[in-house]
């Protein structure tokens, strides 16, 4: 699928690092302190290298669940909310205690989907992230589960790796698995199924083995294929490599063919096109006809009320609407320049119209290429 060049990964200078509950737990139950050990030690020889280190650790619930007694991880949102909240703090601690030793600092850094969806926290946060790393100390991320609900959650800490990617420019993400890596089939169906060393992120043909009907529907490595489509938008490499792997952090870095590298050869997005897409839950939908559909596609074009064949959801002047095609794919999503009404109005009719249609002046665009990114 791709030429195998892991060169890059010997020059790459900042990392993000996600490790799932799966392999920081024992069996989902308590914290393995000597897992948590053993990573901490990768991440240190990852430093000594002369690499910036970020990392996006799952652990809380699981954590906070044993503290609290329960037998099992719990099933209704405010017992999994106080799971996370006593979590967390036993997650930092086992941190602290294994990279103190080290003389290194960490810090603790807890996002949600409205620190992403309003500008000037996901600058904050971007800021934050920066002058942590720029004072040598290896930030702690995870989502602020004690906090969030269904709703506004980011999804799962693949998606928020790659947000964490974007946000600090990061050259790589490295996702750890209980996997060998992204593979031709199922290897919980098929032991055999042989591993894809390399491929382009945007490949079509991976959407096939990772889909919601393909190979690893059920597997989770459809979020992990979203997420380095996503870190891509910033020019980051991602690489799914099984975690259980020893020495597996300083291995991918000395570029040993292990897991899957994904490469990508877009140019890097600006920092506001970064933020509109890590922007997750849209309020509608606007359906495109042919013409418009293709012109949004291809990133460099504002999309104008004439394109528009139908308009859905509740919105309102500046809210994030999917932009989809005839055939239902989301192919762009932007902030709007007009309510619902307003949309439904203006869909089918040239720009020129706008004043007779509405009464007043408005903006000759539905959204203006500066506030849209193409998916």
């Amino acid at each position: 699928m791709s030429s195998d060049d892991r060169q890059v990964l010997l020059t790459a200078r900042r990392w993000v690092v996600k490790v799932g509950s799966a392999l920081l737990t024992d069996e989902g139950r308590r914290l393995d302190r000597g897992v948590i050990h053993g990573l901490v030690q990768q991440l240190v020889t990852l430093r000594e290298r002369g690499c910036e280190v970020v990392l996006v650790s799952s652990g809380a619930v699981a954590a906070g669940a044993v503290r609290l007694g329960f037998e099992e991880r719990p099933q209704d949102l405010h017992s999994l909310q106080a799971a996370a909240a006593v979590g967390q703090s036993a997650l930092i601690r086992s941190y602290e205690e294994a990279l103190a030793p080290q003389g290194i600092t960490t810090a603790l850094v807890l996002l949600s989907h409205a620190d992403i969806l309003a500008r000037d926290r996901y600058l904050n946060a971007r800021g934050t992230l920066g002058r942590l790393i720029d004072l040598g100390v290896i930030p702690v991320v995870n989502e602020n589960d004690s906090v969030v609900t269904d709703e506004i959650r980011l999804g799962d800490n693949d998606t928020l790796a790659a947000l964490v990617a974007n946000l600090i420019d990061a050259d790589v993400l490295l996702v750890l698995t209980d996997q060998e890596g992204l593979c031709e089939a199922n290897p919980r169906d098929n032991p055999d199924a042989a591993v894809i060393s390399a491929a382009e992120v945007d490949d079509p043909r991976l959407d096939d083995m990772v889909g919601e009907g393909g190979q690893f529907g059920r597997g989770g490595m459809v979020t992990k294929l979203n997420a380095a489509r996503l870190a891509a938008r910033s020019g980051a490499v991602t690489v799914i490599a099984n975690g259980r792997v020893p020495k597996i952090i300083p291995k991918v870095a000395a570029g040993e063919p292990l897991g899957t590298l994904l490469s990508t050869r877009r140019r890097p997005q600006s920092a506001r096109k970064q933020w509109l897409a890590s922007l997750l839950h849209t309020q509608g939908r606007l359906i495109l006809d042919a013409g418009a559909a293709a012109v949004v596609a291809a990133g460099d074009k504002s999309l104008l009320p004439i394109g528009v064949v139908a308009v859905e959801g509740d919105f309102v002047r500046g809210d994030l609407v999917a932009c989809v095609d005839s055939e239902g794919r989301q192919i762009a999503r932007g902030l709007v320049n007009y309510n619902a009404n307003e949309a439904l109005k203006l869909q089918g009719k040239p720009s020129k119209e706008i004043p007779i249609i509405l009464g007043y002046g408005g903006d000759a665009e539905i959204i203006h290429r500066d506030n849209m990114v193409s998916l």
